[in-house]
């Protein structure tokens, strides 16, 4: 054992320097507060003497002034100008100081300029600045202050004295009034030059009893600090010696004092004789080297030297010595250290194994020490980044980390693990090749004994993937999965958002609702297949149409929504609404099938039309609903009175369901009259509901809710039986067989089932197919599609007829006029109105019964309402008509009586057509 280290060592001098520069702190400290205090006291003398100044000035400005008032002499006038320039300058100072932002120079001119003492300005600019609500000090300024108008007041009589003595105008009474006036404001002034001198003296007084504490409590203060300190020292100076005797006794180390010259052992503490077990005073004597096994595992390591020392049973002891040459009693000593390794030896022999078991883990594995930079990484590592070891170690672990924004990690990340010794979550980490990726990272600490962080342990894995399949769960939970727009909750939330940003900027969100016209009949005539993909396509021209900051969703089956923010008024949607009809209107390709579609849509805004979104979207929806009822292929805002109509639309959506099941519909009958001979050749059926409560509901009421509720078939299989019901007791009668027109919906003359119910209605009433005429619109018609020439095939084959009702109205398609069951063609009443005097009517209606005629179809006119229209429609060569020029809608009972073979004269509420005129 040869380390040559020599110990240094701690002089006396060294542990009572701390005591003497703590001693000259102290008297420093003193002197430096005596110092303050001083010049403190020259501020209050300045504060004094400036007050005095003040005082002096204001009362002789008053003097002054008030002679001035008396005989004008000018002389007076300079000396009330000079006296108040002394209060200018004193108030400019007081008012820059009060601001807070002020020019330090120009103050302390104002403050010299007024008298006060130049080595007091400074304290004075600190003490107004800082302590103008200090006790006194707050009074004095507040009596100082309310002094300012008065002394304005009087400038501004000087200001007038001037003026009026200049010009000669001043009397014995003014300068009487001027005097007074002076003296009243003098009166006011006074007291409060008084209060503020006393203020200031018992200011100045107080500051001087705080000053004089906190010099002697600061010295008591710092002496008690240096007394303690002292006796803290010399106890530490005192215990020395006891210490290290106690310390070399219970070391957990062995300790043995060689004599350096012999290599005899001099001393040894009570763990190196416990380890060789013998006594303390055997190994007195003994050679250090007879402690070890002689050769075995003498290899220096790092500067220390490695034995195994023998235990009195034969036991090995792996340990480390270390040694250091010191002089103890005059010779030279070797002091040597043993430590016990075999524990050491042991977690080194663990962390072969669990560094093996460390770069095994599929997990990226990353261990920092307590200023997180890197000391080690496993293969998974590498193989996730690309950072071998040797490229990571120093750097810092969250150099190469940000959150998931881009931001660096947060100091409360790190003040958490520390509280709680570990921490999870989602971190944005970079690869040597500049790219980043999610990553899921956990963070753990190693303590030591003392309970301070050693080292950080951080597993993480790559998550771009579970990303990925998170953002498209989100994605199918907030999205509708057909058309990839807003579902009712996403769309209901940013609704929300966007209202919340509104009311902040003060301006408006709109929320439309759209709904396609007559989108069932594309299900029910195409497949749902093709309706699907139309709802696509729908979703892709709404989309186009919409700015950034809008947004669109799917709430239903052919109902969309979009979302409009950063508005100023609802009224701007309007463009973006006419927009959308524009695009919707265009024609449709889907697959081979071409489809023409029209939409309708509502708009509601914030705040005007409701403040929750719940309360915006139904008010849309009321809105949609009075566009597609009015007009269709329109769009319209909401209106209060929009919400009652839907109310009223609801209720009579449930009491709707039960109105078949109670009998409340009936049907009356419209008179169809042969032109020529005025004689009824056929009558419409008309639906009618006759309500318990409301009365009379017409069908242009009631009808478009049947439809959305999909009860519109049942209705028209009723209509269709009772007709035919009709029609059997007519003829059991043995009244006239006349032909009954019955109106039927686009969504059952496209059902597969259509014409077997016809069938069966004409069966169970034991009809002839001739018997029954079947209603259809023009539009219905072009909106059904392929499966009208199965209809119609079917029903020509049945033996009804079909006539084309609105016709013109529509596109004027005139295909579905070859279609063999076609028979009748209606002139639409808004052509028969103008007749005879508008050309356009004229024109249009000859053309249609000239075309009818071409085609072998019989022509019917609505709406004939005098005789000019009878006349022309009869010379046009047009076979029937209807209006209320023949009769209105009657009951079966009226029209049994009108075709009765015994009638003689018209029923009440029916008109027939006056004889042919030449």
């Amino acid at each position: 054992m040869s380390v040559q280290v020599v110990a240094p060592q701690n002089s006396l001098s060294r542990r009572l320097r701390p005591l003497a520069y703590a001693l000259v702190a102290v008297v420093v400290l003193i002197l430096a507060l005596t110092y303050g205090a001083l010049q403190i006291q020259v501020t209050l003398a300045g504060f004094l003497n400036g007050e005095s100044v003040w005082s002096k000035a204001q009362k002789q400005s008053v003097i002054d002034l008030a002679a001035y008032a008396a005989n004008g002499d000018r002389n007076l006038l300079i000396a009330y100008r000079q006296n108040h320039a002394v209060l200018d300058h004193d108030r400019f100072a007081r008012d820059q100081i009060a601001s807070g932002t002020f020019d330090h120079a120009a103050v302390a001119k104002a403050f010299s300029d007024a008298g006060v003492i130049e080595e007091a300005i400074p304290g004075m600019i600190f003490i107004l600045q800082y302590f103008d609500s200090a006790p006194y000090i707050k009074e004095a300024m507040t009596a100082w202050r309310s002094t300012d108008s008065t002394v304005d007041e009087l400038d501004g009589m000087a200001d007038d004295l001037e003026h009026q003595w200049h010009d000669g105008s001043v009397t014995g009474e003014q300068a009487l009034l001027y005097r007074q006036r002076i003296e009243q404001l003098n009166d006011f002034i006074e007291p409060r030059s008084n209060l503020f001198s006393v203020e200031i003296a018992n200011g100045a007084s107080w500051l001087g009893k705080v000053l004089f504490a906190a010099v002697v409590g600061v010295a008591a203060l710092a002496s008690l600090f240096w007394l303690g300190m002292a006796r803290r020292i010399m106890a530490g100076i005192r215990g020395t010696e006891e210490r290290f005797g106690l310390l070399f006794g219970s070391a957990a180390d062995g300790i043995v004092m060689v004599d350096e010259a012999r290599g005899t052992i001099l001393e040894v503490n009570e763990t190196a004789a416990g380890w060789t077990g013998q006594t303390r005073q055997a190994l007195l004597g003994k050679r250090f080297d007879a402690l070890f096994i002689p050769g075995a595992d003498q290899t220096p390591a790092e500067g220390k030297l490695t034995g195994t020392l023998l235990g009195a049973r034969g036991e090995l002891r792996p340990v480390e010595l270390h040694g250091n040459l010191v002089t103890w009693g005059g010779r030279p000593v070797r002091q040597a250290i043993i430590r016990d390794i075999s524990e050491r030896l042991a977690m080194e022999q663990e962390r072969r194994i669990a560094a093996e078991a460390l770069g095994s883990i599929a997990e990226g594995v990353v261990i920092a020490d307590a200023q997180r930079r890197i000391t080690a990484v496993n293969a998974a590592q590498t193989g996730l980044t690309g950072f071998d070891a040797g490229s990571l170690m120093g750097q810092r672990f969250d150099d190469l980390r940000r959150q998931p924004d881009g931001r660096e990690l947060p100091s409360s990340m790190w003040a958490r693990i520390e509280a709680d010794g570990h921490w999870t979550g989602e971190v944005l980490s970079r690869r040597q090749d500049g790219s980043t990726y999610p990553e899921w990272l956990s963070i753990s600490t190693i303590r030591d004994a003392e309970d301070q962080i050693q080292r950080y342990v951080a597993v993480f894995t790559d998550i771009t993937t579970n990303k990925a399949d998170q953002r498209r769960l989100e994605h199918m939970a907030t999205h509708d999965p057909l058309t990839g727009l807003a579902n009712r909750a996403e769309f209901e939330l940013r609704c929300g958002h966007a209202i919340s940003t509104a009311t902040r900027e003060r301006g408006a969100a709109v929320v439309m609702f759209i709904d396609l016209d007559a989108f069932k009949a594309v299900n029910d005539s195409y497949s749902h297949a093709v309706g699907d993909r139309l709802l696509q396509k729908v979703a892709d021209r709404i989309r186009k149409e919409l700015s950034p900051t809008d947004m669109a969703g799917r709430i239903g089956g052919d109902e969309f929504t979009v979302l409009m923010s950063g508005l100023k008024t609802r009224e701007e949607a309007g463009d973006l609404g006419r927009r959308l009809l524009t695009a919707l209107a265009e024609r449709f390709m889907v697959g081979d099938y071409e489809i023409f579609l029209s939409a309708s849509i509502g708009i509601a805004g914030f705040p005007l039309d409701g403040s929750e979104p719940t309360a915006l979207i139904a008010n849309a929806d009321a809105a949609m609903y009075a566009a597609k009822t009015e007009e269709r292929n329109a769009l319209r805002f909401y209106t209060p009175r929009m919400h009652a109509d839907a109310r009223r639309r609801l209720e009579l959506a449930a009491e709707l369901r039960q109105a078949l099941h109670r009998e409340e519909f009936y049907l009356v009958y419209q008179p169809s009259v042969e032109l020529r001979t005025g004689r009824v050749v056929a009558v419409e059926a008309l639906l009618r509901w006759q309500h318990p409560e409301r009365g009379l509901v017409m069908p242009d009421e009631f009808i478009p809710i049947a439809e959305t509720l999909g009860l519109i078939r049942q209705i028209d299989e009723w209509v269709i039986h009772a007709a035919c019901a009709q029609i059997r007791r007519w003829d059991i009668a043995r009244m006239p067989q006349i032909r009954v027109a019955v109106n039927v919906s686009a969504t059952w003359f496209g059902h597969p089932d259509f014409v077997e119910s016809v069938r069966d209605a004409l069966s169970a009433s034991q009809l002839s197919a001739p018997r029954v005429l079947l209603e259809i619109t023009e539009g219905a018609l072009l909106r059904l599609g392929e499966d009208t020439e199965r209809t119609m095939h079917a029903l020509h084959d049945l033996g009804v007829g079909v006539a084309i009702d609105d016709f013109g109205t529509g596109y004027s398609s005139l295909t579905y006029l070859k279609l063999p069951a076609v028979a009748y063609l209606k002139i639409d009443r808004s052509f028969v109105r103008g007749l005879p005097d508008s050309s356009n009517d004229v024109a249009i209606v000859a053309a249609m019964i000239a075309m009818s005629g071409s085609l072998g179809l019989i022509t019917i006119a609505e709406g004939i309402e005098n005789d000019a229209q009878h006349a022309f429609l009869l010379k046009a060569g047009c076979a029937e008509g209807q209006g209320y020029l023949y009769s209105r809608p009657v009951a079966a009972a009226n029209i049994e009586r009108l075709l009765s073979p015994v009638n003689t004269a018209p029923q009440p509420r029916l008109t027939l057509v006056p004889p042919l005129r030449s």
